[in-house]
């Protein structure tokens, strides 16, 4: 599966922005995917996981903030990022997983999300 993620861009602290993650494919119902991001200086952290029935986890950091979702009929995942904070800061990136893979192993392209204070 191929991804493309978008959406990122300059927001304030506190307002709103959904990035989306767009996957070709016509088996994009099966995979796991994932949000990812990458701050500068840090290491690439998991953000939001959604299973292919839709359940998700979320990091600590951002449980309560974040909402991850998919259409698997547009092959779309979503991640709806209120109250943004400074820290939210990165390069967000989604990802795939295959069924019985042990790992994400299809990636996108990242999209930058700028938090300003």
């Amino acid at each position: 599966v191929q991804l493309q993620a978008s959406g990122g861009g300059l927001v304030q602290a506190g307002s709103s922005l959904r990035l989306l993650c767009a996957a070709s494919g016509r088996t994009f119902s099966t995979y796991r995917m994932g949000w990812f991001r990458q701050a500068p200086g840090k290491e690439r952290e998991l953000v939001a996981g959604i299973s292919t029935g839709g359940s998700t986890n979320y990091a600590d950091s951002v449980k309560g903030r974040f909402t991850a979702s998919r259409d698997n009929a547009k092959n779309t995942v979503y991640l709806q990022m209120n109250s943004p904070k400074p820290e939210d800061t990165a390069v967000y990136y989604c990802a795939a997983r295959a069924i019985g893979a042990l790992k994400f192993d299809s990636w996108g392209r990242g999209t930058l999300v700028t938090v300003s204070s």
